[in-house]
């Protein structure tokens, strides 16, 4: 076969092909897309648990401080509490954010039950409005867990399954941890015991 020949087969090649490629590259171009813009609704959900734990966090301390005079024998939960607020930012690993945020809200529930027994403290127009606050705190976490956790289920179903698993796989993607609570969490509290 002479160059010439070999050249016009070539060409003739590339044009019946082309198209086929081109479809191909469109397709794996959709599908990266769309897996980095999960990719970046989960990096974004995530920072928006951030932002309301910030609150979180910036309003503890003022819990503590206006309800330490009262609750004086409450010392060690105060303590704890204490303890946590200044773990959390050090956190190494999302799991390890995720379980010590589970242990605040259960000692700020804490604070909640302890109140019962002081009722001139649960009257104050300054406890009231922190005790909303807090309320509103802990709704606004959770709808922004909820929110994280939608988004990595979005992504994780992208990275199973087919076809954007290949590109996935070849991206070495790996499924996102979701936001859970703990087992202590999911037992119903005893509500007699509260009146006690």
């Amino acid at each position: 076969m002479s160059k010439s020949t070999a050249l016009i087969i070539l060409i003739v090649f590339v044009i019946i092909t082309s198209p086929f490629c081109f479809v191909g590259f469109i397709i794996v171009l959709f599908l990266y897309n769309s897996i980095v813009r999960q990719k970046n609704r989960v990096g974004m959900s995530y920072s928006g648990i951030d932002v309301v734990l910030k609150k979180r966090y910036d309003l503890v301390p003022n819990l503590v401080a206006s309800v330490k005079e009262y609750m004086s024998h409450e010392k060690e939960l105060f303590e704890k509490i204490t303890s946590l607020r200044s773990k959390i930012p050090n956190a190494t690993s999302k799991e390890e954010r995720f379980e010590m945020e589970n242990q605040m809200s259960q000692l700020l529930g804490g604070i909640n039950v302890s109140l019962e027994n002081y009722p001139d403290l649960k009257s104050s127009e300054n406890m009231i409005q922190l005790q909303r606050t807090l309320t509103e705190m802990e709704e606004q976490i959770s709808a922004a867990r909820r929110a994280y956790n939608s988004n990595v289920l979005a992504l994780n179903d992208k990275i199973v399954t087919v076809p954007s698993n290949v590109l996935a796989a070849f991206l070495e993607y790996k499924p996102a941890i979701y936001f859970e609570t703990t087992d202590s969490e999911k037992i119903n509290p005893n509500v007699s015991s509260l009146f006690r």
